[in-house]
């Protein structure tokens, strides 16, 4: 658990690494320092969040984005959000370096969230 983290939805760790990988729990668009908040408005500013809220995770492991090898997203409205998520999403990483994806739709997500992301990162 990172102490600076997101506050968990579920019973979980925020990463676990083995063979050094390092798997982050999938991270919602929750404010650590006010959990209880309401979610920021859209899938821009909750794919900020959850990005925030996961860079949070990996700092407290002593990685960045930059050490990520894949990433899985979660959206609620597949079909309204991701062009949006797309075009958002390689300002996060250097360019030319985007990590593995997989991007799927579902139904719900905790806390009424519109998306989740997880990732896998690699110690170098």
């Amino acid at each position: 658990m990172i102490s600076s983290g997101p506050r968990p939805v579920a019973p979980f760790s925020h990463a676990v690494e083995a063979g050094g990988f390092v798997f982050v729990t999938g991270q919602m668009p929750t404010d650590p320092k006010a959990p209880d908040a309401p979610l920021p408005e859209g899938i821009e500013a909750q794919t900020r969040q959850v990005i925030d809220n996961l860079k949070v995770v990996l700092g407290g492991v002593g990685l960045t984005l930059a050490d990520v090898t894949m990433a899985r997203i979660y959206l609620t409205a597949f079909e309204r959000d991701y062009a949006a998520l797309n075009a958002l999403w390689p300002s996060f990483f250097e360019a030319g370096k985007l990590p593995a994806r997989t991007t799927v739709g579902v139904t719900a997500l905790a806390v009424g969230a519109l998306v989740e992301i997880d990732l896998v990162a690699r110690r170098a």
